[in-house]
């Protein structure tokens, strides 16, 4: 082979790899405009950083998402939970504690229930005061859930208000997300 040919063939090599490298960083940028986030959870499965914030939220392009913990904020002056947490993993039996003011009680009790994402109850409890329960006051509770692990990844923990009369301007909830 000649030099000359020589040369040709370098030349031809080097820039085949260049193309190959195009074509590589052309492929993978298109694969990243494919990506659709259109919520919390899909935006950090993207790799897109989570902010240190509650609650926590994260950024794609142009949108910034908040992960869903249902409507814990707004209850905060009536409810504040301990276990379990907005999106924590739960299993059976499931301890719920916390404190709730003492007007969501009645008898010293109020309900709480397990659904499953489709708004399935798989699971039915009592949240119990610790402790004297006829006040405007926090009060301590506890209560058991026992339930099977349902086919959802995803439901909700409500803790209602004991609403023994029946009016329906005197009900209120708390609603939060967990995962199975």
């Amino acid at each position: 082979m000649t030099k000359k040919n020589k040369s040709k063939n370098i030349l031809f090599i080097v820039l085949l790899i260049l193309i190959l490298i195009l074509l590589v960083i052309v492929y993978n940028n298109s694969q990243k405009e494919k990506v659709i986030v259109t919520n919390f959870d899909e935006c950090v499965a993207a790799g897109n950083p989570v902010m240190e914030s509650y609650p926590q939220q994260c950024s794609h392009k142009d949108q910034t998402f908040a992960q869903d913990i249902g409507n814990e904020l707004e209850k905060s002056d009536f409810v504040q939970l301990d276990n379990p947490r907005p999106n924590q993993v739960v299993t059976s039996p499931l301890q719920v504690t916390g404190e709730i003011r003492g007007y969501w009680f009645f008898e010293g009790d109020f309900p709480i229930y397990l659904q499953d994402s489709q708004g399935n109850q798989i699971a039915q409890g009592i949240g119990i005061a610790q402790g004297p329960w006829m006040t405007v006051d926090f009060v301590e509770f506890k209560a058991e859930l026992v339930f099977d692990k349902p086919q959802d990844n995803t439901g909700f923990l409500i803790l209602e208000k004991d609403n023994p009369s029946d009016f329906s301007e005197q009900d209120d909830s708390m609603k939060i997300p967990v995962k199975f």
